[in-house]
């Protein structure tokens, strides 16, 4: 058991030995570069991974086979002659490097060594001479315009001049880096190529210069001509823009100066309508105004009415007492008179009714009148025709009233009755007369005067003829005979012809009935058809 525990141990002593020893003598290469080894054999191993090497018999090397560059310049009195003998200044760099073999490594390394096999200076040493020896074969093959313009052309054929035998080295590529022509400064007139390469140069930039000046002078000439176009459009296009200006200045004055016409004209209806407005407003303020004062005037007026009418009212008051007192002194004399009052009635009725008509003469007399003078008198004397009738109007209700109450103070219970009756009729009259005058306008001016002294001698006449009628017919019922029939009372159809002219004499009595010869008929005044309302 102790000898394969022995064994075991040893064998893992031996591998881990193999191990250290393989990790230290084994040795890694790097891309771009090569080892050599010199074993005990006669030729040296080349390797481009790695392997082992050991000391005291094996030497390694170790060589750098990556790419490398190598400039040829050749510029100024160096530099490349063309075909046609003109020199041109040219840089090319060349990409050389080992040859990625056994042999050719082995080749550059037993020729050059592995140390200087890298080195710039070396490869420039060892290639410059060849590489511009092929840049001189190829240039001198090619004239300079197709060597400036076939670049890949001429690259290419570098290439192949140099071809693949470097001793161990390959060419990779090869790069233009610059190509001009030389200067003629930097060229010798004494050296025939240089000459004739001048001669060649001269005569290109001659006929260059040439075309060159006859380009510019053509295109001098075709500057001038389009400037000279370019000027005749733009006199051509001024001239039509003048002549559009002018043309729209023309209708804008044309449109200007009948918008101006219109805006006048506009302007001119504008100021009539609103003076006509205004005339309007103010005779409207005017209207208002007058209407405003003929209210005034009529307010007074009614106010002064009613004034009148209290008063009256206030003289009835006392007529009545008056009368109340006299009626309980006569209640007993009426009771027996009572029949004679009854006719006394009658004739004050009959009286009525002609006082009606001769005021209705009166009225229709002053409404001619008035006719002749209403047009020119209506605007100017308004108020002084609403004073002038309110004065009538109290002086005459004043004088008729005053001739109501005495004949109230004459009159039975009956007649006091008809007569207050009347009163209120003669107010209502005055009332409608008075709105109808305040409308009619001058009527009263001249007509008030006259018709209140003939009411007032209507009134007088009135009572006298009360007291006329009432002794009439206290004889009537003595000298007429008895009849079987009443006498025949007046109808419309029978009633006398209007009077055509105020007259204070009585109307002409009618005959008396057949049944009563001698008697004088009570008389009758026929009634007019336009009755106050």
């Amino acid at each position: 058991m102790e000898p394969i525990l022995i064994a075991i141990v040893i064998l893992a002593v031996v591998i881990l030995g193999l191990f250290a020893m393989f990790a230290k003598f084994y040795r890694k290469i790097e891309q771009g570069h090569a080892l050599i080894v010199n074993t005990l054999r006669a030729e040296p191993e080349v390797t481009f991974t790695g392997r082992m090497v050991y000391p005291i018999i094996h030497k390694a090397e170790l060589m750098d086979i990556s790419v490398k560059t190598i400039e040829i310049d050749r510029s100024g009195n160096e530099g490349l002659i063309c075909r046609d003998n003109i020199r041109a200044d040219i840089k090319v760099k060349f990409f050389v490097r080992v040859n990625k073999t056994a042999d050719d490594v082995l080749k550059v390394a037993q020729g050059i060594g592995c140390a200087r096999a890298s080195n710039h200076e070396t490869l420039e040493e060892l290639f410059s001479a060849k590489f511009s020896e092929a840049l001189k074969t190829v240039g001198k093959s090619m004239e300079f315009v197709d060597l400036y313009q076939a670049r890949d052309g001429f690259r290419d054929q570098i290439i192949s001049q140099i071809g693949n035998d470097l001793s161990g080295y390959v060419l990779e590529d090869a790069a233009i880096d610059f190509l001009e022509q030389t200067p003629l400064s930097e060229l010798d007139a004494n050296n025939i190529l240089d000459a004739q390469g001048i001669k060649k140069i001269t005569e290109l930039t001659a006929v260059e210069h040439v075309r060159t000046n006859e380009l510019r002078r053509n295109e001098e000439m075709q500057i001038k001509k389009k400037n000279v176009e370019t000027q005749e459009a733009l006199l051509e296009l001024e001239r039509q823009q003048a002549d559009a200006t002018s043309r729209q200045h023309r209708e804008i004055a044309s449109v200007r100066a009948r918008e101006e016409a219109e805006t006048a004209k506009i302007q001119s209806e504008e100021r009539t309508k609103s003076e006509t407005a205004r005339l309007l407003s103010e005779q409207t303020v005017s209207v208002q105004q007058e209407n405003v004062q003929r209210e005034k005037e009529v307010a007074e007026n009614n106010r002064k009415r009613a004034v009148a009418i209290e008063e009256e009212k206030v003289t009835r008051a006392r007529d009545l007492e008056i009368v109340d007192r006299e009626k309980e002194v006569t209640l007993q004399r009426i009771e027996k008179d009572k029949a004679v009052e009854v006719q006394k009635k009658a004739i004050a009725d009959v009286i009525r009714e002609r006082i009606v008509v001769e005021r209705t003469v009166a009225e229709q007399e002053e409404a001619i009148k008035e006719l002749r003078v209403v047009a020119e008198a209506e605007r100017t004397k308004k108020s002084v025709v609403i004073m002038a009738e309110g004065q009538a109007d109290e002086k005459m209700v004043l004088d008729v009233k005053a001739a109501e109450t005495q004949e109230k103070r004459a009159r039975h219970k009956a007649a006091e009755e008809l007569t207050l009756a009347d009163a209120k009729l003669k107010v209502a009259e005055r009332d409608a007369e008075s709105k109808k005058r305040e409308a009619e306008g001058v009527e009263a001016i001249s007509a008030a005067p006259g018709l209140a002294a003939a009411k007032v001698q209507i009134a007088t006449a009135q009572a006298k003829l009360v007291s006329f009628e009432a002794e009439a017919r206290a004889r009537k019922s003595w000298a007429w005979p008895k009849c079987t029939s009443a006498p025949p009372m007046p109808t419309p159809s029978s009633r006398p012809a209007r009077p055509t002219r105020r007259s204070s004499r009585p109307a002409r009595r009618p005959k008396p009935p057949a049944c009563a010869p001698s008697s004088t008929p009570k008389p009758r005044a026929r009634k007019s058809s336009a009755l106050p309302k």
